[in-house]
């Protein structure tokens, strides 16, 4: 499967990434009924971006993969083609996830030096 290239996504999941830090930053600053809020609201954007993975991985798999549909189980092609993606996608997210936190341990220590 073609995945999308790297730093295409990378830049659409950019303004993702300024929110969830801004939102850390602004819990310096709040009271333990703010930080409770912000907690959640952080969870609720983590799960959404798992969930947002998750649908793309069985999105994109099953258009590759399903050929057919005379039957309820995959062929032995398909469950292969399947698990072949999905481990690909996995580990495509994996490395999207883990290049967002070099940017931000990056950008954090710019911050840094500036303030």
């Amino acid at each position: 499967p073609d995945f999308e290239p790297r730093t295409r996504r990378l830049r659409r999941l950019k303004p993702r990434l300024g929110a969830m830090q801004s939102l850390m930053q602004s819990m310096e600053h709040a009271s333990a009924e703010q930080r409770t809020e912000m907690l959640e609201r952080l969870e609720e954007m983590q799960l959404k971006d798992t969930l947002r993975m998750f649908n793309g991985l069985v999105e994109r798999c099953f258009s590759e993969c399903v050929t057919g549909f005379r039957s309820k189980a995959l062929t032995a092609p398909e469950e292969k083609c399947v698990t072949t993606c999905a481990n690909k996608y996995l580990k495509h997210s994996g490395r999207v996830g883990q290049r967002f936190g070099e940017l931000s341990a990056q950008q954090n220590e710019a911050a840094a030096q500036q303030g």
